[in-house]
């Protein structure tokens, strides 16, 4: 077999324009509620693609979301999941053995599913725990439905 008969491996992943339209989404219902918080995209290996830190957030949030985006992306899941696992009483685990700092446990990052495989995450951090999550799962539904749309143009 040659270099040439050998598959090369494809992924889809979130783009700047996705990034660009859940941050505008996430942001227009923070202004709506008169909150601020920052908001975070990653690509499908949780490497930030956008983030928005709003006037008046608080700083530490700029990491935090960021840090959530990268969490929910490589683990391909919440990332409050995470951190009821690592919680869990029984089965619990210290989640820095999971050797990056990056990796945490609050609730308000969200994996983005298309086609079946993770494409990124988004994430909001600054305000109550499930008002971050909810905000996140705003970012979600306007990236998975613009994919869904059969008008969209937009390439992954």
């Amino acid at each position: 077999m040659t270099i040439q008969e050998i598959p090369m491996y494809h992924s889809l992943s979130l783009g700047h324009a996705e990034a660009q339209l859940a941050i505008q989404s996430i942001q227009a219902e923070l202004l709506q509620r008169g909150k601020t918080a920052a908001i975070a995209v990653a690509d499908a290996h949780g490497e930030l693609i956008g983030l928005l830190r709003m006037d008046g957030a608080p700083l530490p949030s700029i990491l935090i979301a960021s840090n959530k985006a990268w969490t929910a992306a490589r683990e391909r899941k919440a990332s409050w999941e995470l951190g009821q696992a690592a919680r869990d009483s029984q089965t619990g685990f210290d989640i820095a053995y999971f050797g990056d700092s990056r990796y945490v446990g609050w609730g308000g990052g969200l994996p983005v599913y298309v086609e079946g495989a993770v494409v990124g995450a988004v994430a909001v951090s600054g305000l109550a725990e499930g008002e971050d999550i909810e905000l996140a799962e705003i970012g979600v539904a306007v990236i998975t439905t613009l994919r869904a749309s059969p008008q969209n143009t937009s390439t992954f």
